[in-house]
């Protein structure tokens, strides 16, 4: 890997975080409109229609197995969306993104070997009580359930990403997971935001599906081709600080010193996690044709 590579590869991976956390801050000045999960369903539903139009899976690229791991994985990109929007609702995006994080440091603690990774968990534990203060009774016990909820998904779409990269080349597995969540968020939120509906927020719709999720997926898949698993699972930890960041500045979140110090221990747990538990025995598949763009990354590449 070559210092330009990895360079470029870095500031790939920080981009994609920053519009994540921005598509996120985004979203929520459109909850009192249509709530959470109508926003959810208003960036799949056109993320799926844009990734589905513009790579156009062709259905012989899909083995069986292929096919019904895409749609698990989209099935739970629903889920994580809905819910980690539903999380940040009542909590703080700071917050909600350092508890939403536990999945993939729980997929990258299981899948490594040694008592030493026992210590992450436990550096993540301190830090989910800094963040969420229960000596102040003020916790928002539903907040911290749904973004649990939201770090399951994220840890089951780290799996089912792994099985369907190995199955499916290029980015037709993502084309239609992604439709699928759209068609699974339209079925639960559809139906109470339809009516809510007009062309100033369709036209929303379509700028916030590209700053999440078709932008950072493409950038992240750019920068797999650049970064090793491990470099790119370490930058992905840096997120909830970025979160903070995010919500300070633009939703004006001021954190105090106890949930900082909390982010902070979420981000060296994950750190730790992911340079010591990176998965090494699949390579991302090369695809044939290049218009295709590369196989899925076992890496913690998210949709919310």
């Amino acid at each position: 890997m070559s210092t330009t590579a990895a360079r470029t590869g870095t500031l790939m991976t920080l981009a994609s975080m920053s519009c994540v956390q921005l598509g996120v801050a985004a979203s929520v000045g459109l909850f009192d409109r249509v709530g959470p999960t109508g926003v959810a369903w208003l960036r799949l539903a056109w993320a799926g229609v844009i990734l589905l139009v513009a790579v156009r899976p062709r259905p012989r690229s899909f083995s069986r197995r292929g096919l019904l791991g895409a749609v698990a994985l989209g099935v739970v990109i629903a889920g994580v969306t809905m819910l980690f929007l539903s999380a940040v609702e009542r909590l703080p995006l700071g917050t909600a993104s350092a508890l939403e994080f536990l999945g993939p440091l729980g997929v990258a603690v299981a899948r490594s070997r040694g008592r030493r990774m026992l210590a992450w968990p436990a550096l993540a534990a301190v830090g989910v009580l800094l963040l969420t203060e229960p000596w102040h009774g003020g916790v928002d016990a539903v907040g911290v359930l749904l973004a649990l909820g939201a770090a399951g998904c994220w840890a089951s779409y780290i799996l089912l990403s792994q099985a369907v990269g190995d199955e499916v080349t290029g980015l037709q597995g993502l084309a239609v997971s992604l439709g699928v969540a759209g068609a699974v968020s339209t079925v639960v939120a559809g139906p109470s935001v339809i009516g809510a509906m007009d062309w100033q927020l369709l036209v929303v719709g379509i700028g916030l599906a590209l700053l999440l999720p078709v932008v950072p997926f493409t950038l992240e898949f750019l920068a797999l081709r650049r970064l090793t698993t491990a470099a790119f699972g370490t930058l992905m930890s840096l997120e909830p600080a970025i979160a903070a960041v995010v919500g300070l500045l633009l939703l004006h979140q001021v954190p105090g010193a106890w949930p900082v110090a909390g982010v902070l221990f979420v981000v060296a747990a994950g750190i730790g996690a992911e340079r010591t538990g990176a998965r090494h025995d699949v390579a991302v598949p090369v695809p044939s044709d290049p218009a295709q763009g590369v196989g899925m990354s076992s890496s913690p590449l998210r949709s919310r």
